[in-house]
Formats: structure tokens, C-alpha cells, sequence
């Protein structure tokens, strides 16, 4: 998204409210560089996965550059009080120590890697998106039941579908338009706007 460092600058700025993020990016343009070699045949799934984690990073530092908002190559929680509000996560050396419930495949995308972060922290999980939620059947749904979603396109992949209609059952994503900096902080503190997918 155009606006992501924004996004980022905007988060920050929520921590004297006592908000603090870790960030899961997504691949950026350098994950669909990696999706269009991929599609000429020049590369295995497992290759193209490995590859697209490490875009995953890229775009980590592309997000924290400028912003204020720092790198962590763990999966943790930020300490407001000894570092920024927002860490963002470079995921590579994680995902190569257990990637356990990712397949390596294009079902299977920096969602669900999010996915398996926020379970892990048993933390909520919000995807920021170019759209405002979730459309099904041609209407913005507000909430939405996980299995609905399987087999269709959506704005969520579905790798992570199937991870909260299985291992994750009970996990909530709460998916929010995040091209727009204010009206995402705004839907953030009023806790309303965009489509909960639920398990």
C-alpha cells in the first residue's frame, strides 16, 4: 500500500493511548516479483516460499524506514518502555526455527503467517487492506463466519481461512481499509468499521 509508512507514523503516534503493534508485513512488490518468477516455471514451491518470506522482510525495513518504528527478528510483544510502540516483525529465522500449519504454497501468504503470530501471542489479529472489509455475495459484511469463505476469493488468503476453521478455530481477524491513516486509527479506537471473520 502507497500508504503503509503513513500507517505506520499513525500507529506510533497511539502510544500515549497505550496501544503498541507487532507488525507481520506483508511481501510487498518484492513477494510479487518472487509470484511472477514463480509463474514463468522457474521456480519449486519451496523455493518460491523461502523467497517470499525473505520479501516479507524487505518490506519490513521499507515500513520501519523513517517511521520510528523499530525491527524485531522475534515473536514478541513491544516494551513501550524501553523501545518504540511498534516493532515490526522480520519473520525468515522464525518461520526457519517452526513454520508448523503453513503449507509451502500460494494459498498460504504473509495472512497466515500474521495468523499463526497472533495465536502464538494470543494477541488479536488486524489485517490492513486496500479494501473495507470483507465482500460476500456482493455486499461489505460486517462479521462472517470463516467457513463461508473456503473455496472463494477474498481479500484474506486461504491458507489462513483454513488455519481458523482448523488448528486456529477460534481465532477473530478483524480486517480494516488502512489506505486511509486517520479513518483507520479512528475505526481502531471506536473498535468498529471494516468485516470480522470469525471461526
Amino acid at each position: 500500500m502507497p500508504s503503509a509508512r503513513s500507517l505506520i507514523r499513525s500507529l506510533l503516534a497511539l502510544e500515549d493511548e497505550g496501544y503498541s503493534f507487532l507488525v507481520v508485513p506483508g511481501g510487498g512488490p518484492m513477494a510479487d516479483l518472487v509470484r511472477e518468477i514463480y509463474s514463468r516455471g522457474d521456480l519449486s514451491d519451496e523455493a518460491a516460499h523461502w523467497m517470499a518470506v525473505l520479501a516479507m522482510e524487505q518490506y519490513a525495513h521499507f515500513l520501519a524506514d523513517g517511521t520510528g518504528a523499530s525491527l524485531a527478528s522475534d515473536i514478541r510483544r513491544p516494551c513501550p518502555e524501553v523501545e518504540p510502540a511498534i516493532l515490526i516483525l522480520l519473520p525468515y529465522q522464525a518461520l526457519l526455527r517452526d513454520d508448523r500449519g503453513l503449507e509451502h504454497n500460494w494459498d498460504y501468504t504473509s495472512d497466515s503467517v500474521a495468523a499463526l503470530i497472533a495465536a502464538q501471542l494470543s494477541a488479536p489479529l488486524i489485517k490492513a487492506t486496500d479494501v473495507d472489509g470483507v465482500i460476500f455475495d456482493g455486499e461489505l459484511k460486517s462479521e462472517l463466519q470463516a467457513s463461508r469463505l473456503l473455496g472463494r476469493e477474498s481479500c484474506i488468503d486461504q491458507g489462513t481461512i483454513r488455519l481458523i476453521c482448523g488448528p486456529l478455530q477460534g481465532m477473530r481477524i478483524w480486517v480494516l481499509n488502512g489506505t486511509d491513516e486517520w479513518r483507520f486509527t479512528d475505526a481502531l479506537k471506536k473498535e468498529e468499521g471494516g468485516t470480522v471473520i470469525i471461526s
